[in-house]
């Protein structure tokens, strides 16, 4: 960060970002969840129901195939970074879990508390309809635990370290 923009008060003096920046950083963190949680939630929806699973079944399906493209979003890019492996797990495990688990519980709940939604099979606009709905709120829900962490120098904060340190 150059000198101009610490002086408009981008970050505080431990260098985290405040204001619009923190705002800006906690949508984009949240996208990144959102992508990773709507991958593995929509795949594990799809299948579950395809297979003719009960809710039970088939929402645990879905939350952990969230989280696994959920982390995996993550390690990626720290990898390229020049992290090794277990190091790479650790910050994405640290920078995402609060993360995904909001956003799994808040979707999740939404598609049950939907009538009919988890039963309506995949040609129907309500399954579909109730999950971009369940997937929207749970954004929202999500954008303030995302500022909150970044804000205290956790979640993705840890992981921008990695894209900006030239590991």
């Amino acid at each position: 960060m150059d000198q101009h923009h610490e002086h408009v008060g981008v970050g505080d003096a431990a260098g985290r970002p405040e204001g619009a920046a923190l705002n800006r950083l906690a949508v984009s963190a949240t996208l990144h969840c959102l992508t990773g949680c709507a991958i593995g939630e929509v795949l594990g929806l799809v299948l579950g129901t395809w297979w003719g699973w009960s809710n039970g079944p088939t929402i645990a399906l879905a939350v952990a195939l969230a989280f696994v493209f959920g982390y995996a979003l993550t390690i990626a890019p720290v990898l390229r970074s020049g992290l090794p492996l277990r190091r790479a797990l650790a910050v994405a495990f640290a920078a995402d879990t609060l993360s995904i688990l909001t956003m799994e519980i808040v979707d999740n709940a939404i598609m049950l508390a939907v009538p009919g939604a988890m039963e309506a099979g995949l040609l129907s606009p309500l399954f579909w309809g109730a999950l971009a709905f369940a997937l929207a709120v749970a954004f929202v829900v999500t954008v303030p635990v995302n500022r909150a962490l970044i804000g205290r120098g956790k979640g993705h904060a840890v992981v921008h370290a990695y894209h900006h340190a030239g590991h």
